[in-house]
């Protein structure tokens, strides 16, 4: 693999038309709302947003992320070269583990945050990145300019990415793929062939929920998404519930809750930053990020409880004795707790789960108290089963 699999036009911003996914016309024959997202047309919901959130959270809700950007990072010098760029143990990762990383800039700041995989050697790679569709091409540009001609990144911009997500996902998928459920666990990948279509099969996802993100060539996709609706614990969910979901489950969506501003400790994302490379530093902003875990940072990410039906948006201010001491980042209404929440960051006095707080919602200060995230306990299965 070599530098010149990534072609210049390939790192071009992201256009003013949306694209169309590979499954477009599959997503409006079910009569999806499509809307743009991250340069592309998706499916904002197809039956509403709620009874969407509701199944996956009881059934298995089929998921098209083909906007996310997949690349798989090659060479003699792949894993240290990621080391340089994000704070990973990626030399201590196994073959067919999958990590939730980051990547930095020079002042900690996070560009964008990723799962990455190990999809060789034991802490040798190859590793397949999966970054978000609304970064991608300026994550692609940072790669390129960052790593060594030695590693070699192809970008799999022929490749859709498909989630299945909810309690039953992992008795659906094995009736397609027998011994899947108990060949992963949370956070593992493995690869499996289908009808001659190579599949990588990662058992993860940003629902909060146990399911898996299956990465396959795009010209194979409409017919494995109808081989998995063919069940009917299956259904087709949208951006709106993939929200709601990602929300209750307190999981950062890029480009609200986290950006360049924010740092991974205030964040509530230290855990992506592992105990050797919280020793050694050597990535972006480690002295930086290394003062914070020392000191804790003057704000953090919390999630907040409404009181009444009310939701506060993304920018309503956060008051505490009268005074400001924060701004949501997301919110709405959570159809699992039946109840608004919110994620914000708000200073570091006020950020112990209890605190009494108020949104300013339209210029109405609203009840809201300091809550820990999740608001809906995660359903990872760490172990395989079905």
């Amino acid at each position: 693999m070599t530098r010149s699999t990534v072609a210049a036009t390939e790192l071009q911003p992201t256009p003013a038309v949306p694209r169309p996914l590979p499954l477009d016309g599959w997503h409006r024959a079910r009569g999806a709302r499509m809307v743009p997202f991250a340069g592309y047309s998706m499916p904002m919901q197809y039956e509403g947003i709620i009874a969407e959130h509701l199944w996956t959270r009881t059934h298995a809700g089929l998921f098209d992320v083909s906007h996310m950007g997949q690349l798989t990072v090659d060479g003699s010098e792949a894993t240290g070269a990621l080391e340089a760029l994000m704070p990973a143990d990626l030399a201590a990762l196994k073959s067919g583990r999958v990590r939730y990383s980051l990547l930095l800039a020079e002042n900690g700041g996070i560009l964008d945050d990723l799962m990455v995989t190990n999809i060789g050697k034991d802490g040798e790679g190859p590793f397949r990145l999966v970054v978000n569709g609304a970064t991608k091409h300026d994550d692609i540009a940072h790669l390129r300019a960052n790593l060594p001609d030695a590693v070699g990144m192809a970008c799999h911009f022929d490749h859709a990415l498909l989630a299945l997500q909810g309690p039953e996902a992992a008795a659906v998928l094995d009736e397609l793929l027998p011994g899947i459920a108990d060949d992963t666990a949370f956070m593992q990948a493995v690869s499996r062939d289908w009808n001659g279509t190579a599949l990588l099969i990662c058992r993860a996802g940003y629902t909060g929920e146990d399911g898996f993100e299956i990465s396959l060539p795009e010209e194979s996709a409409a017919e494995f998404a109808d081989s998995l609706m063919a069940d009917d614990r299956v259904k087709p969910v949208g951006l709106g519930a993939r929200d709601s979901l990602r929300l209750e489950a307190g999981l950062p969506l890029y480009g609200h809750d986290i950006d360049t501003s924010t740092d991974p400790v205030s964040a509530g994302l230290a855990f992506a930053i592992s105990r050797r490379r919280r020793d050694e530093g050597g990535f972006p902003g480690s002295d930086n990020i290394a003062r914070m875990l020392a000191e804790s940072p003057p704000r953090s990410r919390v999630g907040l409880l409404l009181d009444g039906r009310v939701p506060a948006r993304e920018g309503a201010g956060v008051s505490a004795g009268g005074e400001v001491v924060g701004q949501v980042t997301s919110g709405g209404f959570a159809p699992s707790v039946e109840s608004p929440i919110a994620m914000a960051y708000v200073r570091d006095d006020v950020a112990k789960s209890g605190t009494e707080v108020t949104v300013n919602v339209r210029g109405r200060e609203l009840p809201a108290r300091v809550v820990d995230m999740p608001f809906v306990p995660h359903n990872y299965r760490r172990q395989g089963g079905k």
